[in-house]
C-alpha cells in the first residue's frame, strides 16, 4: 500500500502489481484520478462535454495505451494455431462477415483488450475487458469517420474506458457510447459475434483466420494474470450496488436490458426469449480461472441467435459479461436466473 498524507489522517491508495502489462489491484479502495490531472495527458479531450459524472471514472493503474491495442493484427490458419499451442477448449471471440471468418483468442486479448481490424471489408474493433468479462465487437465507422481505438487506462464501473485516436473522445466499452469529449453521446454499432471454444470455431470455419501475437515474447500469452478472478465474491474495484440474488461474477448473456445467467442456461440447455434463441453447450474453458487458460474450468459455449423474417436463425448482437457489470449499467434491467436455494 502507498500511504499519502492528506490533512490529519493518511489516505491509503491501492498498489498494483505490474505483470508484463497486466495491472492487478491488491485493494479495492483505489482512489479515482482528479479530473484536473487528466488534462495534461489528454490535451485534445474536451472534458467540459461529458454525459457522465467524471468522478465515476477512476484509474485502473496503467497510463494511456499502457495496455497496448493491436493495430496491425497478424493471423494464421486454424491448423497452424493448433500447432502453436492454442488448445481446443480455449475461448475465442469469433466474427464472420461474408466469407471472412476470424477468431480472436482471449489469450491474446487478455493483454491487449482491443484489436482494430477489418473483417469482410468492414472496419471493426474487437474488444474484451477482463475485469468485467465484457466481449463486444464494434463497427468502427461513425458517420463519415473511421475511428480506431486505444485504452485510456481508466475504468468506469470496472469496465474499460476506450478512446478514439481521431478526436480523443472517451468511450464506454460495455455500452459502445462516447462519454467524454467531442463525440460524447454518440453510439457505435455493435456487431454479432460469438465467444466460443477454438475447436468450435475451427469446426464451423476450417478455413478461418486466427489472431496471433505480433511478438510472441511480448507477453505471457496463454496465461491468466487474474487467477481465480471469476471465483471472487466481488470485483476488484467497487462498483456500488451489486445485483441482488446473483453472484456478482456470474457470467450473463446480455441482450439490451435483459440478461440470462450461465447457470440458468446450463440448467435449461435452451431458452427462447421472444425472437431470440439462446443455447448452452459444454466445452469452453474460463479465461479467468486457472493460471493457464487451457486448464480453466468448463463454463460452456452460449450461442445467441434471432429468428429472421422467414424464421431462419441468424447470429444476434449480444454481450457476455459479469452480472455486476450488467447491473451497474442497467440497474433497472432484468437478470433471469435460477430460483434461489431455500
Amino acid at each position: 500500500m502507498i500511504r499519502l498524507r492528506t490533512g490529519r489522517r493518511p489516505l491509503l491508495v491501492a498498489a498494483v502489481f505490474i505483470l508484463a502489462g497486466a495491472f492487478i489491484p491488491i485493494d479495492e479502495g483505489a482512489v479515482a484520478d482528479a479530473p484536473l490531472s487528466w488534462k495534461g495527458e489528454w490535451p485534445k479531450t474536451d472534458f467540459s462535454n461529458a454525459i457522465v459524472d467524471l468522478a465515476s471514472i477512476r484509474s485502473g493503474g496503467p497510463p494511456k495505451d499502457g495496455i497496448p491495442p493491436i493495430d496491425d493484427p497478424e493471423f494464421t490458419t486454424v491448423g497452424q494455431a493448433a500447432m502453436k499451442g492454442l488448445a481446443g477448449r480455449e475461448p475465442v471471440i469469433s466474427v464472420a462477415i461474408g466469407e471472412d471468418a476470424r477468431a480472436y483468442p482471449l489469450r491474446v486479448l487478455m493483454w491487449h483488450e482491443i484489436v482494430n481490424d477489418s473483417v469482410g471489408g468492414r472496419p471493426v474493433s474487437v474488444t474484451w475487458c477482463p475485469l468485467c468479462n465484457s466481449a463486444v465487437v464494434f463497427d468502427r465507422r461513425l458517420g463519415e469517420r473511421v475511428l480506431d481505438f486505444g485504452t485510456t487506462g481508466k475504468l468506469r464501473n470496472s469496465d474499460l474506458v476506450m478512446y478514439d485516436r481521431q478526436t480523443e473522445t472517451w468511450w464506454q466499452q460495455f455500452l459502445g457510447q462516447g462519454i467524454v469529449g467531442k463525440l460524447a453521446g454518440s453510439k457505435l454499432k455493435m456487431l454479432p459475434m460469438r465467444v466460443e471454444s477454438f475447436e468450435r470455431f475451427a469446426g464451423r470455419h476450417p478455413g478461418g483466420k486466427v489472431l496471433i501475437p505480433n511478438n510472441e515474447g511480448m507477453r505471457a500469452y496463454g496465461h491468466n494474470p487474474y487467477r481465480r478472478y471469476d471465483s471472487r465474491s466481488r470485483p476488484y474495484f467497487d462498483v456500488g450496488s451489486l445485483p441482488p440474488g446473483v453472484p456478482p461474477l456470474e457470467r450473463v448473456i446480455v441482450i439490451g436490458t435483459q440478461a440470462w445467467t450461465f447457470s440458468l442456461l446450463r440448467e435449461k440447455g435452451k431458452v427462447i426469449a421472444g425472437a431470440y434463441v439462446i443455447t448452452w453447450e459444454k466445452g469452453q474453458a474460463s479465461a479467468l480461472d486457472s493460471a493457464v487458460i487451457a486448464e480453466g474450468r468448463d463454463i460452456g459455449n452460449v450461442i445467441v441467435q434471432r429468428k429472421g423474417a422467414r424464421g431462419q436463425l441468424q447470429d444476434a448482437v449480444h454481450d457476455v459479461s459479469f452480472a455486476f457489470a450488467f447491473h451497474a449499467f442497467h440497474p433497472d434491467g432484468k437478470i433471469h436466473s435460477l430460483p434461489a436455494a431455500e
